[in-house]
């Protein structure tokens, strides 16, 4: 049996090289976590 595990990510930056950001969110097994930083 396979368990499914999803990911959404996404990020951006003002600029290169500029400030930034990144959000990630993981779903596995009905308990979703959400990931962010910049």
């Amino acid at each position: 049996m396979s368990e499914r595990v999803e990911l959404y990510t996404d990020g951006a930056c003002k600029g290169n090289p500029g400030p930034g950001g990144w959000g990630a969110v993981l779903r596995f097994n009905g308990t979703e976590k959400e990931l962010f930083g910049g």
